[in-house]
């Protein structure tokens, strides 16, 4: 299987989704604007993404795909499908409970995860509302990240890949059409997630059950493999929950910040997780069951040269992501939500954060490719020291920057943790020589720094030199004007890359499937 060709196919179905989102967020902003009823959705879907991220696609697939690519080397295929169905059986049962408890919880957890609400209690009472309609959401989504989980170790990339479509589906659906038929309108976009997660999880199934997964659970904590998987959770928890837990804090500190900035950050995000998603979950994606095998197949040369290539490939593909965020962040805001209720002081607002983000985007990424090299493993402590540590020191940096910077602050210090994160994963890894710098490396940031400087000077010279306009423009011209400047940006760095003598082979790496 070529690598590279798994990640451009897995990074164009995750482009697609990015897209529709885009779209969604763009007909919500036009739709809702940015103020009490959208801080309130924001922070109700928040909480069940945030809980989604720790069980799914954070902690529960670190402890599950590396076990999982054991059983596929060194066990038979009954054994691996029954093991699966107990590991089914598990977190289906814990995610029963916490969803009742989190419906049944949800004033307190409105009030613990945005105390500035309180002081409004419309604002209070519509974000408990609204919690109660997606807190479902997290036992859909969980299932659905569990059976993407199994279609990945069986390089099955691309449906995973296709199945958050149906969620941004949902939303452009229920807010276009729906949206008049709630009262208020934007309990419209809760019940969007809520139909989303069932079009998620039942999209997969039928591809689930042609790799003879598809039976009944199995319910028995005190399994061996269970046992297993849930030792290796515990502390994996600890480590997700610890970046989900400074997401919440930054969300507690913006809640007492003026209306709307919570929203401004929530937008600024969105632009952020165009590149994460497309680059760093589909390098994630790929390299946590190709680790894995290596792992399980003890073969540390191809370990460690699998995670060089993702690391180049991340350096290759994110700085110019980063630059092009800051360089490009108000064309991109007022292209994108600009609309009726967003205002020019919303789109300002929302560039700041962004840029302030964008300082973040190569550690974010970096943590995706890094954090795997310990996953594999099956060593999960180390990342949770990191991330306990990173937590710590970015909210030392929320209490400096808060102050003057207000909700930039709060995204920046966000950045500068992803950052630090980034850096401490890379020194364990070769102080432990897991991971041994492949030759070249001085050669190849050299070349990059100077493509990323052809690249932003052009960029700027653009915008300053070419009569765009963004305020008082229609949104056609404004897409046009912005694509304009993205293959400006692109083709600058890319010819400049081309000229240094960059080409795409160099990148190429196959693994057996």
């Amino acid at each position: 299987m070529n690598l590279l060709g798994a990640l451009a196919k897995v990074g164009s179905l995750t482009m697609v989704s990015r897209i529709l989102g885009f779209v969604r967020d763009t007909i919500i902003a036009r739709t809702f604007g940015a103020g009490m009823a959208t801080d309130a959705f924001f922070v109700a879907f928040k909480l069940p993404n945030l809980l989604r991220r720790v069980f799914a696609e954070g902690a529960f697939a670190q402890a599950f795909v590396p076990i999982l690519a054991e059983y596929k080397e060194t066990k038979s295929p009954e054994a691996t499908q029954e093991f699966v169905r107990y590991v089914a059986g598990m977190l289906s049962f814990i995610l029963v409970i916490v969803t009742a408890a989190g419906i049944l919880a949800a004033p307190w957890v409105i009030y613990v995860s945005a105390p500035g609400f309180a002081e409004t209690p419309d604002k209070f009472q519509l974000s408990v509302d609204l919690l109660r309609v997606t807190f479902p959401y997290i036992l859909l989504i969980s299932l659905s990240s569990f059976v993407g989980s199994i279609l990945n170790s069986y390089h099955k990339f691309s449906i995973p890949a296709f199945t958050p479509t149906f969620l941004n589906v949902s939303f452009i659906v229920f807010a276009l059409f729906f949206a008049p038929y709630f009262t208020p309108p934007v309990m419209a976009l809760a019940w969007a997630v809520f139909v989303g997660g069932l079009l998620q999880l039942g999209f997969q199934l039928p591809f689930l059950a042609k790799l003879g997964f598809l039976k009944l659970p199995k319910l028995d904590l005190k399994d061996a493999a269970v046992r297993r998987v849930m030792k290796q959770m515990a502390p994996a928890i600890l480590g997700v929950s610890v970046a989900q837990i400074s997401l919440v804090i930054n969300t507690i500190f913006a809640s007492f910040l003026q209306s709307g900035s919570v929203s401004w950050m929530y937008y600024a995000d969105r632009l952020m997780e165009l590149p994460t998603g497309v680059l760093g979950v589909a390098l994630g994606t790929i390299l946590l069951p190709t680790l894995s095998k290596h792992a399980a197949g003890n073969n540390p040369q191809e370990f460690s040269g699998l995670l060089d290539w993702g690391l180049r490939l991340c350096m290759l593909l994110a700085m110019p992501a980063a630059v092009g965020l800051a360089v490009l962040s108000f064309p991109l805001v007022a292209t994108l939500f600009m609309y009726k209720e967003f205002s020019l002081n919303d789109a300002v607002m929302t560039q700041h954060a962004l840029i302030a983000y964008s300082f973040g985007l190569i550690g974010l990424i970096m943590i995706k490719v890094l954090a795997p090299g310990f996953y594999a493993k099956q060593n999960i402590k180390t990342p949770v020291k990191i991330a306990v540590f990173t937590l710590v020191c970015t909210q030392l940096m929320n209490l400096a920057f808060i102050g003057p910077l207000k909700h930039v602050g709060l995204a920046l210090a966000i950045g500068l943790g992803a950052c630090l994160n980034a850096g401490l994963l890379f020194f364990l890894l070769r102080k432990h020589d897991i991971y041994r710098p492949g030759a070249g490396w001085g050669a190849f940031l050299a070349k990059m720094v100077l493509a990323l400087a052809v690249m932003g000077g052009g960029l700027w010279a653009a915008q300053t030199f070419l009569p765009f306009e963004w305020v008082n423009v229609g949104g056609i011209r404004k897409a046009a004007q912005l694509c304009v400047l993205i293959a400006v940006g692109g083709s600058l760095y890319f010819l400049a890359l081309g000229l240094l003598g960059f080409r795409p082979r160099d990148f190429k790496r196959s693994v057996e499937r």
